[in-house]
């Protein structure tokens, strides 16, 4: 029953942490001239217009999958990633590595969010499991979207710096780059989840010193 509460509560933090983290993605490609997201729907905040059925049920699945392995705390999903076309951008991999970072900071500016709540607001019981979650979701989403590992968010930052050869190379790794991650995950599970660990307390001290 507890496996179950947890997952009730995670999942709607979740989906919202996702919506909110690529819809940053589309505003600010339509801002750097690119109205692509903009054209397709995707400025805004309806959940069904980002929310993508395999990513959710993959969440699901690999939730209560982790579970049966014992490994909890293992889960994938993932949201359906804003149309971005860079040619609109006057420098493409500029401004693919903007359009990118978005949306881990915006995770990050919610975490800060909840982190304040956290620190000067008195809460119990669900609402206090739910204003904890969001704070976690959201460290996590940020710092696993800036893995340098192709499609992530932080391949197109580290992807800024390459000349346009090797960038064409790098954004080939596209297609393996799902793959990837869910193999290491799952080989190096408990390595991961103590960096993960490990960061994400860092996080949360750095916002306590800020805002605490």
């Amino acid at each position: 029953m507890h496996d179950l509460r947890t997952f009730a509560l995670t999942l709607p933090v979740l989906l919202a942490a996702m919506v909110l983290h690529e819809l940053a993605h589309g505003v600010v490609a339509w801002r750097l001239g690119d109205p692509t997201a903009k054209m397709m729907g995707r400025l805004t905040l309806n959940p069904i217009r980002h929310l993508d059925r395999l990513g959710t049920a993959m969440f699901a699945i690999t939730f209560f999958a982790g579970l049966a392995a014992s490994v909890p705390g293992f889960a994938i999903g993932w949201a359906k990633p804003v149309p971005v076309v860079p040619e609109h951008f006057r420098s493409p991999q500029r401004g693919m590595a903007l359009v990118a970072i978005a949306g881990p900071l915006t995770n990050l500016l919610i975490a800060a969010m909840f982190a304040a709540i956290v620190f000067h607001v008195q809460l119990d019981g669900v609402a206090l499991d739910v204003v904890v979650l969001a704070l976690l979701v959201n460290i996590t989403l940020f710092l696993f979207n800036l893995l340098p590992i192709p499609p992530l968010d932080g391949s197109r930052v580290v992807g800024a710096a390459m000349d346009d050869r090797t960038y064409d190379r790098w954004l080939a790794l596209d297609r393996y780059g799902v793959a990837v991650v869910i193999v290491l995950v799952l080989v190096f599970n408990r390595q991961f989840q103590a960096i993960l660990s490990d960061s994400s307390e860092l996080i949360v001290r750095l916002l306590h010193t800020l805002l605490g």
